[in-house]
């Protein structure tokens, strides 16, 4: 519950950076219905056309039972564990030991992997990467983080032109019609990198849920935790490429480190994850007996 809690806060503030930045600039009661109306329709996009986006963008393909069957029958059989529709079963082209889950909601959503991962996890481990990406499914993290991912891209994009107008004839602006000088200034400089730590905070917390949501889908918290050791390492040597504002959405993410590396990563440090996963694996054993 804490973890939604945070997220919800964080989710909320974000969105409420995207109405103040727009109040700023634009100044008065336009500014603030322009930033709602942006606000809105960015979440709006979000929800209807993310996990399109997202597949596009890492090439994923669909596959059936027949072309993968044991890939499709771990997902059916955790699936039904967790009582929810199968969702999309995606394999993505490459060497990159990946995963990631996309969509709206359990009905409409959609789980790939890389043929790299199918090629170096065992069964258990991949059993408990693809159970950390169907909790994401559960949870609604996949929206959770779209809507995010998009609302950030707004406020990145509204600064990038305050920043243009202000380079191409902007600045001489009527203070009596136009906005706060102060929030022009703030919002060039300051606003994205906000906009990025929100949204990255909203990743990682999400992250440490659905971890120990498949450790409790799986039974099995040391599987994931011998997983993602394994993939930090083959991420390292061979990223994903794609658009970088999708990569909250992946199982691991080579791109965290120490003091600010953390700040700016889309996930939690790996030795974090798996130490979390390690003191529930206790507790497990703990109410089992």
């Amino acid at each position: 519950m804490g973890n939604q809690f945070k997220t919800l806060v964080l989710l909320a503030t974000l969105s409420g950076l995207l109405i103040a930045i727009s109040y700023w600039v634009i100044g008065g009661s336009t500014g603030l219905i322009i930033g709602i109306g942006l606000a809105a329709v960015t979440n709006l996009f979000s929800w209807y056309q993310s996990d399109k986006i997202a597949l596009a963008v890492y090439r994923a393909q669909p596959v059936t039972e027949a072309q993968a069957p044991g890939l499709y029958r771990m997902v059916k059989k955790l699936s039904d564990r967790a009582n929810i529709p199968i969702p999309g079963v995606y394999i993505v082209p490459g060497q990159t030991a990946n995963a990631f889950a996309t969509g709206r909601d359990p009905e409409h959503a959609a789980v790939a992997v890389t043929e790299g991962i199918l090629q170096i996890l065992p069964e258990d481990e991949l059993e408990g990467v693809i159970a950390h990406e169907l909790t994401h499914i559960i949870n609604r993290d996949t929206l959770t983080q779209a809507v995010a991912a998009t609302v950030a891209g707004a406020i990145s994009f509204l600064a990038q032109m305050v920043s243009y107008s202000l380079w191409f004839g902007g600045g001489s602006r009527d203070d009596d019609r136009g906005g706060n000088p102060l929030g022009v200034l703030l919002t060039v400089l300051l606003a994205p990198v906000a906009a990025t730590i929100i949204q990255l905070a909203i990743s990682r917390t999400r992250e440490f849920s659905a971890d120990a949501g498949a450790a409790r889908l799986t039974g099995n918290p040391r599987a994931l935790a011998r997983a993602l050791q394994r993939l930090e390492l083959t991420a390292k040597q061979l990223p994903l490429d794609g658009n970088p504002a999708f990569e909250p959405l992946l199982i691991i993410n080579p791109i965290s480190g120490q003091f600010l590396g953390n700040l700016f990563s889309s996930h939690p440090a790996t030795d974090a994850r798996v130490e979390q996963l390690l003191k529930l694996e206790r507790e497990l054993a703990t109410t089992s007996y």
